[in-house]
């Protein structure tokens, strides 16, 4: 035809792809049609050329189909929210892919690398978290562990600060790390209540309605800051500030004074509720995060070796 138009088959040629992805695109309503020939036949102008190439350069990125539609279906495509939306959109989900292969590399290497004997303990344990692996055990293992009567803005700070983020890009001791930490916290076990006792008293008499652990928690976080500075510094545990916040509140929760008698109750409290799986989780957090970042396991036994290192308070005279 002499009007200026192409017929499919032309575009597809000029265009570099064949007339079934120009009749698909055709057909969902992205490419206009400039007429119809007498027989019925689509005709395309060459605005259906630029639409095609755009269209082309879309997918080039993987945008799904609804998303170029969206964006074709604005005025100004290549500046709309509409483009910038739907390019966010793909950015995530590439790097969503990126960081699975990530993962998925790094634990290959891990089982490449190591002992025949311990391949298929390591496949296991790797095998049973996803790429990357997900924090919700982690969490949920917390909150489990955590009081219920903590309020709900401080159970959640103390979630966030104990629960490690997956590295970006981890190596493959990293990958074991955390797939030994998902085990750890996937098995099955009662939680270990430190702040119910079976003759309904605590330390210092208390009952356990009167000990307040939001009290103690609240307390400890300043403590826990004030040792992980001495701990990023390589100070050996010793009686200061850091443990005189640590033993305070621990004191405002028994509603008791920091005495010599106190520390010494609270060095057998703290022996007696020791917690095997609790101290092997700050295990295995501190093996992510180095010894730049303590874990609120290391700041708290910095805290109990400065405790255990103080002198027992001397027994009181026998009367005569």
């Amino acid at each position: 035809m002499d009007d200026g138009t192409w017929s499919i088959g032309e575009l597809a040629r000029r265009a570099g792809v064949t007339v079934k992805t120009v009749r698909f695109y055709s057909d969902r309503g992205l490419l206009p049609e400039a007429a119809r020939s007498s027989g019925g036949h689509r005709r395309y102008g060459p605005e259906a050329l630029d639409r095609l190439r755009l269209i082309r350069s879309l997918r080039s990125l993987d945008l799904p189909v609804p998303d170029v539609g969206r964006v074709l279906g604005e005025e100004a495509a290549l500046e709309d929210a509409a483009l910038e939306d739907a390019v966010a959109a793909r950015l995530r989900e590439v790097g969503s892919r990126l960081a699975a292969l990530r993962w998925q590399e790094a634990a290959l290497q891990s089982l490449r690398d190591c002992a025949p004997g311990e391949r298929a303990e390591r496949l296991r344990l790797v095998g049973a978290m996803t790429a990357p692996p997900s924090t919700t055990a982690l969490a949920r293992f917390w909150r489990r562990e955590l009081p219920a009567r903590l309020p709900a803005g401080l159970r959640a700070s103390i979630v966030d600060a104990a629960v490690p983020q997956p590295p970006v890009d981890p190596t493959p001791a990293q990958v074991l790390v955390f797939a030994r930490l998902h085990a750890l916290v996937s098995d099955a076990r009662t939680p270990v209540d430190h702040w119910r006792s079976p003759t309904g008293r605590t330390m210092c008499g208390r009952t356990d309605d009167e000990v307040r652990p939001a009290v103690l928690f609240e307390g400890l976080g300043e403590a826990f800051e004030l040792a992980s500075a001495e701990l990023r510094a390589r100070r050996r545990p010793y009686a200061g500030d850091a443990l005189d916040c640590f033993v305070a509140a621990h004191a405002r929760t028994y509603h008791a004074r920091d005495t010599p008698v106190f520390r010494q109750r609270l060095r057998v409290l703290l022996t007696v509720t020791a917690d095997p799986v609790l101290d092997r989780y700050w295990e295995l957090s501190g093996e992510l995060s180095g010894p730049l970042e303590p874990t609120l396991g290391a700041a708290q036994e910095w805290l109990r070796a400065a405790l255990n290192a103080e002198p027992a308070p001397a027994p009181a005279p026998v009367a005569a």
